[in-house]
């Protein structure tokens, strides 16, 4: 429970500042920082160690956030959603809209079932409900979504968009 309890105090300021760049709400956001953290308790034995805390935790606190949308039905625009999926933090999710059309333009030159993965992750399903709805292993559409998030960051990159 330290472990928990370190990692809030260490990071609760950006998840909040993160989650709130995703509500525009404050209380909202409070709301989410401390659902983000419940959830931490029960599968920090699932951090593998992949990615950084840092990042997991936001991966948790976004998931919370589509939640709470889903939940209330409001809808979230799909562009908002396409920057979140190639950021690796809060400063990257800041792109233009010209990287965004950019990156839609790109995913449209992938196969119709890497376009459903990338859609779906960018609409926040996990990686179990993506292999379940188009009947492939777990670790398939991790690698199909991690080389596709390459991929483009690549070409976002060699283009000065990145």
């Amino acid at each position: 429970m330290k472990e928990i309890e370190s990692l809030y105090l260490l990071y609760k300021k950006d998840v909040y500042v993160y989650l709130f760049s995703l509500t525009h709400d404050p209380n909202l956001s409070e709301d989410l920082l401390s659902e983000t953290f419940v959830n931490v308790i029960s599968s920090i034995e699932n951090f593998r160690g992949q990615s950084s805390i840092k990042t997991w935790l936001f991966s948790i606190a976004r998931n919370m956030w589509l939640q709470s949308m889903r939940q209330k039905k409001q809808t979230v625009e799909y562009n908002d959603l396409l920057e979140l999926y190639l950021s690796d933090s809060i400063a990257e999710s800041l792109i233009t809209k010209e990287t965004v059309e950019r990156i839609h333009k790109l995913l449209l030159e992938k196969d119709q079932r890497t376009q459903r993965i990338v859609n779906m992750r960018i609409e926040g399903y996990s990686f179990g409900e993506i292999a379940n709805d188009l009947g492939i292993s777990v670790s398939t559409a991790r690698v199909i979504d991690f080389r596709t998030k390459k991929w483009m960051k690549g070409i976002l990159e060699k283009e000065g968009l990145r």
